[in-house]
């Protein structure tokens, strides 16, 4: 009877200390779902994060993975409600996409008192893996010192050497400009001046015209998403184009590009991670989320895609799910799948090429979503900031 009893006891124990290895590994792709920036992630972020998912199998270490989503409408406070519950009563062990800055951050720092891990795609502030950074933080696919080293460096040398800025008013777009003005700076061009404009404005009368009569040679477009593209058509209007001035997407996306039309983009100047038509391998994946979603993905999309499968691989790789293995075996790994080859950086960067596009006139486009001229490819190293130079607590 007492051998009875001690097993059942040690059954009892076993069933205790493995709850979460049961409930298998959970994902959560929080974002934008309803607002400015509902396709610029939204819910094709999900489907490339289902896609990941599929691809890796549809289980790790023996046991299901499951994915959670959420619309945080842009709200730091909704998007720490919603995170909170996801690690609290749900179990969610890596959440990713966090579209707007301010999201990003709180999400991050909650994440970190949690021990939780988060990969960071559709926002830019450089901060996440700067000051702000934590041991269990990532950021994938862009940030806003590798926008503003690819375009801003890019157009000063082309003559492009005074700038005005439309800047959304809030963390991402003010980082964006500041970050972007130091590099035209260092350039040798000059910054006249900036307004800053309220998130998902649809006005943008005033703004342009502060722009135009700053004789700037490039309006940098410090915003993303819906906001980026109600300035471009607003711009056209007041003829901006004809009177010699150029606009710079400083965030901007084949999904705003497609929204526009070329007649309305063509000739604009932009840097992405990513570009459906770069090789066999984007192609294929492109082509397979196309069929899903009924367009091509954006770098938000593949980047998503590529942080989710790339955290799978980290779970597979440390044998666990428990966050601080996981963490370091991100930062131990290649990057290499169809969104790009690369690699994270001690401070949760990952580091791969950007690309200097040019959208293309609609006479020079062959077929549906051929939309960009590659002009040029800026190294990783060149256009992200090292662990060293990020100011990230943990690299020193």
């Amino acid at each position: 009877m007492r051998s009875g009893v001690f097993a059942a006891a040690a059954a009892y124990s076993l069933l205790l200390a493995a709850p979460a290895f049961a409930q298998g590994v959970k994902i959560g792709v929080l974002n934008d779902q309803s607002g400015v920036y509902a396709e610029y992630g939204g819910k094709f972020s999900v489907e490339a994060a289902q896609m990941a998912i599929e691809d890796f199998g549809g289980e790790v270490l023996g046991q299901k993975i499951e994915l959670v989503t959420a619309d945080h409408q842009n709200k730091p406070d909704l998007a720490v409600s919603i995170a909170r519950r996801w690690y609290d009563a749900d179990d969610v062990d890596m959440i990713t996409d966090l579209t707007t800055s301010t999201v990003a951050l709180a999400v991050q720092e909650l994440s970190n008192e949690k021990k939780k891990i988060d990969i960071v795609v559709g926002s830019g502030t450089s901060r996440i893996t700067g000051d702000a950074c934590t041991p269990y933080g990532f950021h994938w696919a862009y940030d806003n010192h590798a926008l503003a080293v690819g375009i801003g460096r890019a157009l000063v040398k082309a003559g492009g050497d005074t700038w005005f800025f439309l800047t959304a008013d809030y963390a991402f777009g003010r980082a964006l400009e500041r970050d972007t003005s130091e590099i035209v700076t260092r350039a040798g061009g000059t910054t006249i001046g900036a307004v800053r404009v309220p998130l998902n404005s649809t006005d943008f009368s005033s703004f342009l015209l502060q722009a135009q009569s700053s004789k700037a040679k490039i309006v940098g477009l410090a915003n993303a998403g819906r906001d980026t593209t109600n300035a471009i058509k607003q711009a056209a209007e007041f003829g901006i184009f004809r009177q010699g001035q150029k606009l710079a997407g400083l965030l901007m996306t084949i999904t705003e590009v497609n929204s526009l039309g070329l007649d309305a983009a063509q000739g604009l100047m932009l840097t992405e991670g990513f570009y459906w038509d770069r090789d066999d391998k984007s192609r294929a994946f492109s082509e397979r989320f196309f069929k899903r979603t009924g367009r091509m993905p954006s770098m938000i999309h593949a980047g998503t895609y590529s942080a989710t499968l790339s955290y799978l691989k980290a779970v597979k790789a440390a044998g666990t799910k428990e966050s601080q293995a996981v963490a370091k075996k991100l930062k131990e790994m290649p990057v290499d799948d169809s969104f790009a080859r690369g690699r994270v950086l001690a401070n949760g960067r990952m580091v791969h090429d950007m690309y200097l596009f040019e959208v293309k006139k609609p006479s020079e486009s062959k077929k549906p979503w051929d939309y960009y001229k590659q002009l040029a490819v800026v190294a990783g190293e060149h256009v992200f900031l090292s662990a060293k130079e990020s100011g990230c607590p943990l690299t020193r």
